[in-house]
C-alpha cells in the first residue's frame, strides 16, 4: 500500500509498505527504509522492490520511498536530504499504526540513495521549519550499497577526480554539511556497506575510510569489497550475494530469525 509522508508545495511524497501480515495486531515488527539511487537527479522507488519482496517473507516491514530529484522537481542534494529525514521520521511517528517497531528501523539504500540512508545517521542539519523533532530520524541500523559517504575534502584521503563538482552550487549547502563522514560519531548506528572495488562513480577508498573512522569511533560497520565490479553491481551481477549478506546482517542485529 502507498501513503504521503510529506507534501512540499504540490508535490505528494510517498511510501510504498510491504508488509505479509493480515492485520497489524501483534508483536510489531522491525522496519527497513529504501531510498533509490539516480545521482540525486532521477530514479525510481522499484530498484529496491525484489529486496524488499524478500526481507517481508523473512518478517520485516519493508518500505520504498520517493523523495524529490532535479530531473522532476528541480532538486537538489539538500532537499533529498531533507526529505529522506522526514521519512524515516515518518515511519517513526507512524509505527504503532503501522505494526513496526520503532527502534528497529534501519535505512538503506544505493548510490545516491545510500547517501541519503548515511545521511540521516549522521548528519545533524538540513531539516525545515515544519519536521517534528521530537521524532528522532536516526535509524538503528544502515544497509549501503556503493554509497556516496565523503562529499568534501577530508583528512588521509585523495579524492582526485573524483573532488569536482562537490560544492555548495551543487548541493545547495557547504559540502561538509551534507558529507557523512565529517559527522560520523559514537552511536551511529550498525552499518553494512557493499561496493564494488572497480567502482569509478564512487571510489573505494571512500568507503574504506567512511569505515575506518566508524571503528574508530567504537562503531560498528562491516565493508564488503566485491572485486572488479563497478557502480550499481548490486542490482544485477551480484544481487544474490548481497542481499543474502543483508540478511545475514540483519539476522545478527536480531531482527530476522535465524534462518
Amino acid at each position: 500500500k502507498s501513503e504521503t509522508y510529506r507534501k512540499v508545495g504540490d508535490t505528494e511524497l510517498k511510501v510504498w509498505i510491504f508488509d505479509s501480515r493480515q492485520k497489524t495486531t501483534g508483536q510489531p515488527l522491525p522496519a527497513i527504509v529504501f531510498f533509490f539511487g539516480g545521482g540525486w537527479t532521477g530514479g525510481s522507488p522499484t530498484q529496491f522492490e525484489p529486496q524488499s519482496r524478500h526481507l517481508t517473507t523473512r518478517g520485516m516491514v519493508a518500505i520504498v520511498a520517493d523523495y524529490r530529484v532535479k530531473s522532476r522537481h528541480d532538486a537538489k542534494p539538500a532537499d533529498c536530504v531533507s526529505d529522506a529525514k522526514a521519512c524515516v521520521r515518518w515511519v517513526r511517528a507512524n509505527a504503532a499504526r503501522l505494526g513496526i517497531d520503532p527502534e528497529r528501523i534501519a535505512a538503506a539504500g544505493g548510490s545516491a540513495g545510500g547517501h541519503l540512508a548515511a545521511s540521516v545517521a549522521t548528519l545533524p542539519g538540513l531539516d525545515t521549519a515544519t519536521d517534528d523533532k521530537s521524532v528522532s530520524c536516526l535509524p538503528n541500523a544502515l544497509v549501503l550499497y556503493n554509497p556516496g559517504t565523503v562529499m568534501a575534502p577530508f583528512p588521509g584521503l585523495d579524492l582526485k577526480g573524483f573532488g569536482a563538482g562537490l560544492d555548495k552550487s551543487k548541493f545547495g549547502c557547504e559540502p561538509t554539511e551534507i558529507s557523512p563522514i565529517h559527522h560520523v560519531q559514537k552511536g551511529t548506528p550498525p552499518t553494512i556497506i557493499f561496493h564494488g572495488k572497480a567502482d569509478t562513480t564512487v571510489p573505494y577508498s571512500t568507503v574504506e575510510k567512511f569505515t575506518e573512522v566508524m571503528k574508530s569511533a567504537g562503531n560498528r560497520c562491516e565493508l564488503i569489497g566485491f572485486e572488479g565490479q563497478p557502480h550499481g553491481f548490486f542490482n544485477k551481477a551480484k544481487y544474490a550475494e548481497t542481499l543474502a549478506a543483508t540478511d545475514a546482517f540483519l539476522v545478527s542485529l536480531g531482527y530476522l530469525p535465524a534462518k
